[in-house]
């Protein structure tokens, strides 16, 4: 990576040298992964990043990596830690799930949509401090589509929309849901936008190492079949409750058995790993940063302060890397240490 970076020269661009009086930092620019819960590991990496001087000037996110992307870019980042820190077991997350019998999703999505709202009010991409898009995908061409234009809640709530859990959102005329179906680690759409050096945080880098193959599976030999005639046994029916209530139920599942949420959001996991490995091949970012965040669930948001922390560390491990590949591209004068951003 750091050949590549040399031969672009200290201007970023042709390998000319320009004099001292010119050297300027390069466009640095952050892409950041979808992963539900595991996505307040970025605020951790961010944070770091920031108390090392490494300011982005480009944000790109994909599902939670947009919600955290562009509430950084609005100067909210805080606002989420402080939301997220605060919550407290799954029976606080269950109070955000307004859960719909009808329509294209599962959960409205309204009450998380409200916080977002709280937070960033009716800000507009296009005017925010830095360059910013979030990542969705339209859901009848299957265009990766990038949202730099019009609310921020809005791409943040069309990258996050996950199929069959969250309603697709309209925007324009195209009805968008995640961006992780298409793009989870945008690193292309951060070179598009100007960023010479990427810097991409991948949340589900652990998930599976290196998925096989099980070429020969079936029942076990001693599993005994059903006799004939005989009933099967009499499904037991859980106590009554109020249809939220069932549903909220099966959505998580339980005794062994995994619910709706858990069938989907696995599966998604796997395309989105399938995804990611050929994506980040075909365009590695500059420096990648990957947690180790795949032993929390997607909707562990209770466990914020575990997430912060595993993207403290992560981003850690990545400083020497990423400062010396600025460096490469901007070299200090000779007899000058680096000075870090205010």
């Amino acid at each position: 990576m750091l050949d590549r970076l040399k031969g672009r020269g200290a201007n970023g661009s042709n390998g000319e040298k320009v004099g001292l009086g010119s050297i300027r930092r390069p466009v640095i620019g952050l892409a950041l992964g979808g992963g539900a819960a595991r996505g307040f590991a970025h605020i951790g990496i961010i944070k770091t990043l920031l108390a090392n001087g490494i300011v982005p000037d480009v944000v790109v996110g994909t599902s939670i990596g947009a919600v955290v992307g562009g509430l950084y870019a609005a100067g909210k980042l805080e606002t989420l830690e402080e939301w997220g820190r605060s919550l407290q077991g799954m029976r606080t997350i269950l109070g955000y799930l307004d859960i719909r019998l009808n329509g294209s999703g599962l959960i409205g999505g309204e009450k998380l949509a409200t916080r977002l709202e709280e937070a960033c009010g009716q800000t507009l991409i296009e005017d925010l401090p830095i360059k910013f898009a979030a990542v969705a995908t339209e859901v009848r061409t299957g265009h990766e589509i990038w949202l730099t234009r019009g609310r921020v809640v809005d791409g943040m709530r069309a990258s996050y929309a996950l199929p069959g859990i969250f309603a697709p959102v309209l925007i324009g005329d195209r009805w968008l849901v995640d961006g992780a179906l298409v793009n989870p680690v945008p690193v292309s759409a951060a070179r598009a936008l100007g960023a010479e050096i990427v810097i991409a945080a991948n949340l589900s880098s652990d998930i599976f190492t290196h998925s096989t193959t099980i070429y020969s599976h079936g029942a076990m030999p001693d599993t005994a079949a059903p006799v004939a005639g005989e009933s099967p046994a009499k499904r037991r029916f859980p106590r009554l409750f109020s249809p939220e209530r069932t549903v909220k139920r099966e959505f998580f599942g339980g005794a062994g058995r995994p619910g709706i949420s858990s069938v989907m959001v696995d599966a998604f996991n796997i395309m989105q790993d399938r995804i990611t490995r050929a994506r980040l091949a075909g365009d590695p970012p500059d420096m990648l940063i990957t947690p180790r965040v795949g032993q929390i669930g997607w909707f562990d948001f209770h466990r914020a302060d575990e997430l912060i922390a595993f993207g403290t560390r992560a981003a850690e491990r990545a400083l020497d890397s990423i400062q010396e590949a600025i460096h490469v591209l901007a070299p200090a004068p000779e007899g000058t240490a680096p000075k870090a951003q205010e």
